[in-house]
């Protein structure tokens, strides 16, 4: 299980705690993310399908694995599965589509904003303590209660020696993407998937209306793929896992076994 972009592996914890059948999960933090180190390089969109196949060596090598990823992660696990199809047996993106094709033309002022980031790099705001960083994800969530969002500050964020709590994430995750979004690439891995493939749609999430409505954005996405199915959880936003995790584990396990 892959997490999304500023999220952590104890993301997934509440969606495993309702699966009913016996599963070996594995749920890494991704590189610069949680308790992983930072990368000195920086971060590229193609060092986690480098971290994956790395990941998928050591853990899982001569076998084909069932990936389930969350937004970003969700979008390396499709990625992925069209580059090695060899290598994954069944694929489930939670949320994680794609983004919004973007025109050549944006291309120097992307190079720009990513310059001008180098140079004044973002940084991440100060937390009085773990219950703030836990206000703060339930502020970002409305539907998060307060347990789980204390059990995430936990993962998210760690006290400091004086006072306070700082995200344990590397703050250069949020440097501006300075490369231009080309759905023509994404579309033509993803016609080479051989697996099968489940998107988990959430019925109150921006990602759907960010890619158009389901008409032209997602269902003009999936006939990329052989063989892909979409189920929509109701009353589940973005963070869908967290939202519903029943529902999701139901919607995962019946692809999973092949229900």
């Amino acid at each position: 299980m892959l997490h999304g972009w500023m999220d952590v592996g104890a993301s997934f914890q509440f969606l495993v705690d309702t699966l009913e059948h016996n599963w070996y999960v594995i749920a890494p933090d991704w590189r610069g993310f949680g308790d992983s180190e930072w990368a000195a390089g920086g971060y590229w969109f193609a060092d986690y399908l480098a971290d994956l196949e790395a990941l998928l060596d050591h853990l899982t090598p001569g076998e084909s694995a069932r990936l389930v990823g969350h937004s970003l992660g969700g979008n390396v696990v499709c990625l992925y599965a069209g580059i090695r199809p060899q290598r994954v047996a069944r694929v489930v993106s939670l949320d994680g589509f794609g983004i919004p094709a973007e025109r050549p033309e944006v291309a120097p002022d992307k190079y720009a904003k990513w310059l001008d980031a180098l140079v004044d790099p973002p940084t991440f705001q100060a937390y009085s303590s773990l219950a703030a960083v836990a206000d703060r994800l339930q502020k970002n969530n409305a539907r998060l209660p307060r347990d789980k969002a204390e059990f995430l500050a936990a993962h998210w964020a760690e006290p400091m020696l004086h006072g306070g709590a700082r995200l344990k994430s590397d703050p250069r995750h949020k440097l501006p993407f300075p490369m231009v979004y080309r759905l023509e690439e994404v579309l033509a891995i993803w016609k080479r998937v051989s697996a099968p493939v489940l998107w988990v749609a959430a019925a109150n999430s921006f990602v759907p209306k960010w890619l158009g409505n389901m008409d032209t954005g997602l269902r003009q996405r999936m006939t990329a793929f052989r063989d892909c199915r979409l189920v929509t959880i109701a009353d589940a936003g973005h963070m869908l896992h967290h939202d519903q995790p029943e529902a999701v584990a139901r919607a995962i396990e019946a692809f999973l076994i092949g229900a």
